[in-house]
């Protein structure tokens, strides 16, 4: 057994190289917080809180996935890759399916904690949005995953919700009512990141849909087969940039929105990629690596788009 340190075995367990995308989901709220109030206003401890409560949440999330597949016996059969297949920490013995669930639960309270906080301080509604998060985290793997809804609470909890929840917690006040929390442009720019979310989710379950399936999930991978799903990302691929060029022209974002286009290339690359190699894993790796960039650099670039309004 290779011997790792603590530290690299529970950034590994906790999936950290994914966390960058907790901090570009909140970095999309925190510029729109920016952008709608004045500067002296903006509450850079509270940009802080959000983003551990935001991160605690998507490791929790990590964990409890650890957990549960290591339970029923997913991981032991799983194919591996550097984007799919979870960490191995478990399988290997460096760490203990015990002390995963109580930092699954530890990390979940952190974030809910954090979420509590703001719908105190700043609207209730928030309370809601950390509630359909908990929810999401704890059930996602034994029972989202194996309903068809895995992809799209994962897209709405680790995506849309994530924007407009760090939108809210950063301009919100108790007194404001639900009408008047957010604006039409918030809305609708938080789509994106939650379509690309679940396209992150999906591309990644093709290496595991056997694994998955004896091990009783039924994702859409799973239920349309590798084929449909790979035409299903492609569509949510389209979808996503087609709703960022639409904005600007209807006149609900700036055109600076259109830098989020410069992902495209390699979106189209990976989403051909997946329709020709869907069932060949070895030749769909790259395509995963490919995919992450896309979520990531759209996401960010989206962020990028509305700073560049505010300067």
């Amino acid at each position: 057994m290779e011997n790792l340190s603590k530290t690299k075995i529970w950034l590994s367990q906790m999936r950290a190289n994914f966390l960058l995308l907790a901090v570009v989901l909140v970095a999309i709220g925190l510029m729109f917080a920016a952008k709608y109030q004045p500067f002296e206003e903006f509450n850079f401890a509270h940009a802080l809180l959000i983003l551990i409560g935001v991160i605690s949440a998507h490791s929790s999330v990590n964990l409890f996935n650890e957990y549960f597949d290591y339970k029923n016996k997913i991981d032991f059969n799983t194919e591996r890759t550097p984007f799919s297949g979870g960490s191995g920490m478990l399988t290997a013995g460096y760490t203990n399916y015990k002390s995963v669930l109580i930092t699954a639960i530890s990390t979940l309270i952190v974030s809910v904690t954090i979420g509590i906080y703001f719908a105190i301080v700043s609207n209730w509604i928030i309370l809601l949005i950390a509630a359909i998060g908990a929810f999401a985290i704890i059930f996602y793997t034994n029972f989202l995953a194996k309903i068809l809804l895995g992809e799209l609470f994962a897209g709405l909890t680790l995506g849309t919700l994530v924007v407009i929840g760090t939108y809210i917690a950063m301009t919100a006040s108790p007194e404001m009512t639900l009408a008047n929390l957010v604006p039409q442009e918030v809305w609708l720019v938080s789509i994106p990141p939650g379509i690309l979310t679940a396209l992150l989710l999906l591309l990644n379950e093709f290496p595991d849909a056997k694994a998955d399936k004896e091990g009783g999930r039924n994702h859409l991978v799973i239920r349309l087969g590798k084929k449909k799903a790979a035409y299903l990302y492609f569509f949510g691929l389209f979808s996503t940039f087609g709703i960022i060029i639409l904005l600007p022209i209807l006149e609900v974002a700036s055109p600076w929105l259109y830098l989020a286009l410069l992902p495209i290339p390699l979106a189209f690359k990976a989403g051909m990629s997946a329709i020709k190699h869907g069932d060949d894993i070895i030749k769909l790796i790259p395509s995963l690596g490919i995919n992450v960039l896309v979520v990531l650099s759209t996401d960010l670039l989206l962020a990028v788009s509305v700073l560049i309004e505010i300067i």
